[in-house]
């Protein structure tokens, strides 16, 4: 029986030399191949195209007593480590990937691994069948002993191909799936392209995008990590060719078809998001985008602002936010009504997605913002108080000093900064209000921070506004002076990369705060912030949904106000009301659409 089995192999092996000296590589069965490779009857340094069509396992194989820890080890981070099959120690065939296959033959090459150390390389590993009775073989996130970072594997794609290769990988889950980041190297930590750590560097050309996908080499720095005294991986490269076709791929939901937008060029980088998420923070765009106060805001509207803007959001660490518009000059306090109720909303929800948040406001107004903070979290809005700062410029150097830890642009403090409701720098250095009253006495210049962010790499802004003359909206300057009453005066100089428009400012904080939630319940969105290692974060939804605004917290709120002397904008009235717009029917009424479509 084995001399007839050698005499098949030889022949079959002899007709496959043939077929790859005239380019057949591609065409030969798993079988065929796993049988030339067992042999060693050919010089091939890879098995990068070979068997086209069929799944390549990486390989691990380690103690016995290691594997359970392992297998969870890749079920936690299924991105990079895809399970296709456990073997039970000492069973060499992993049947269910393949037919007469043996795992300590089929693998071009082998590495050796002695408390976490690579001590050498080889074809076979039939010299180490003891050893393997009492191991398993197994072709991030930290289980026991396993811990390592995540390994990724680049390919230059055109811009104008990045949805189609996002789409033809995505639901390729056994084949590690989408891509786990798009853009910057910088930004996955990796900071030069043309020293990889595994392989050859690949290079980019004019118009190319890095796109990253999670590796299964990721395994193999598991292995080295753990330390365990006797492992074996296979070489980089050189993988198990299974049985199993790549054409079982799912049928896709019209809600998970991924869409890929661009968040940020200085760094570049984009982000992952289902259609149907997209869809929803369109309604929200479209909800919080009428006109009730008739002053032409129509006009500088941006449409894809919001959903941008919370993309960017959703991928910072630490957000800085700023409102406080003191537009009623005559009275003590100053402010208006429209504004902190949107910021306090945003705050709640960066609360609850466990990301870092801070107010910076006039100093002025520090004790009333610190008596309204506390009392948000009485009334269960806030988890927490939200650090409370003040601005003021000392020199040139202010506002890279405030953003920056030591001033270095390299280690901003905050990725992202929001304006609601926040008086804006006109052209002429002031700042006014919607009557072309000059309130520059009354705001500190928190500007600066804004244009200084537009400086630094990694930090991108966001500007709320509803009139054109708040900070963030010189992006629609020049639609504020055609369309808005006084518009040649109060318009803001300054921009921000995102400019969100709306009816009232504290729509467009409660739309954010109800897009994060859309984005943090998005699979696709998920699995790239989280670069497919770990656990879906979706375990966390109840925590998010109690964070979002409601018509009962904002009463509350507002009623607070009211009782803190903070004014309703256009009549200065100390009433339920905002911008002159009653609260019931017709805040208490968007609040309820707004929710209304992020629960869908």
């Amino acid at each position: 029986m084995a001399s007839r089995m050698a005499s098949s192999d030889l022949k079959e092996n002899t007709e496959a030399e043939e077929m790859i000296l005239t380019g057949g590589l591609k065409s030969l069965l798993p079988h065929v191949l796993r049988r030339i490779i067992r042999c060693n009857r050919i010089s091939i340094s890879n098995t990068s195209g070979m068997a086209e069509g069929y799944k390549q396992a990486n390989v691990i194989i380690l103690h016995k007593s290691l594997a359970d820890d392992f297998e969870k080890f890749c079920h936690a981070n299924d991105g990079p480590l895809p399970l296709l099959h456990r073997s039970k120690p000492g069973d060499w065939k992993c049947s269910s990937l393949s037919s007469d296959s043996d795992i300590r033959t089929d693998c071009l090459q082998y590495r050796i691994y002695e408390h976490g150390a690579c001590t050498g390389s080889l074809k076979s590993l039939k010299e180490y069948s003891e050893q393997l009775k009492d191991m398993t073989a197994v072709p991030c996130y930290s289980v026991s002993t396993f811990c390592c970072n995540l390994v990724v594997t680049m390919r230059p794609i055109p811009e104008s191909k990045l949805e189609a290769a996002v789409l033809a990988t995505s639901e390729l889950k056994e084949a590690h799936g989408a891509p786990v980041h798009i853009g910057h190297t910088g930004l996955l930590g990796i900071q030069d392209l043309s020293k990889p750590d595994y392989g050859d560097p690949v290079h980019l050309h004019p118009g190319d995008v890095p796109v990253f996908w999670a590796c299964g080499v990721t395994g193999v720095e598991a292995v080295i990590n753990c330390r365990a005294p006797l492992a074996f991986t296979h070489s980089p490269g050189c993988m198990f060719i299974t049985d199993l076709k790549n054409d079982n791929v799912t049928v896709r939901s019209s809600r998970k078809v991924p869409q890929v937008h661009c968040i940020s060029q200085d760094p570049l980088h984009y982000s992952i998001v289902s259609a149907e998420a997209v869809r929803k923070i369109k309604t929200l765009e479209t909800l919080i985008g009428i006109d009730p106060g008739d002053r032409g805001i129509i006009h500088l509207h941006r449409q894809g602002e919001l959903l941008k803007a919370c993309l960017a959001i959703s991928h910072a660490r630490s957000v800085l936010i700023t409102t406080g518009f003191p537009t009623h000059f005559t009275y003590e306090p100053p402010e208006e009504n429209d504004g902190p109720p949107g910021a306090l909303a945003i705050a709640a929800m960066l609360q609850a997605l466990e990301k870092e948040v801070a107010i910076v406001t006039d100093q002025r107004a520090m004790n009333l913002n610190r008596k309204i903070i506390e009392e948000a979290v009485q009334l269960g809005i806030l988890k927490r108080p939200v650090p409370l700062l003040s601005y003021q410029r000392e020199g040139a150097d202010s506002a890279l000093t405030f953003l920056c830890e030591n001033g270095n642009p390299r280690r901003p403090r905050f990725n992202h900064l929001i304006a609601i409701e926040r008086a804006g720098m006109a052209a002429d250095g002031n700042y006014y209000n919607a009557r072309k009253v000059n309130i520059k006495h009354l705001v500190d210049p928190i500007d600066e921070l804004f244009l200084a962010g537009k400086t630094i790499p990694g930090v991108t802004t966001t500007g709320v506004g509803d009139g054109g003359n708040e900070l963030g909206m010189g992006k629609v300057k020049d639609a504020v002076k055609k369309h808005i009453k006084n518009g040649d005066v109060i318009a803001c100089d300054v921009e921000a990369d995102f400019t969100i428009v709306a009816g009232v400012s504290n729509w467009g904080g409660y739309a954010i705060a109800c897009a994060l939630y859309i984005l943090s319940t998005c699979e696709l969105h998920d699995r790239y912030l989280r670069k497919a290692v770990g656990f879906p974060q979706l375990s966390k939804k109840m925590v998010w949904l109690a964070a979002l605004p409601s018509v009962t917290k904002e009463e509350k709120l507002l009623k607070t106000l009211v009782r803190h002397g903070v004014r309703s904008g256009k009549t200065a009235s100390l009433e339920m009301e905002v911008d002159g717009l009653p609260f019931y029917n017709t805040h208490s009424l968007m609040i309820e659409k707004l929710l209304q479509e992020a629960h869908q």
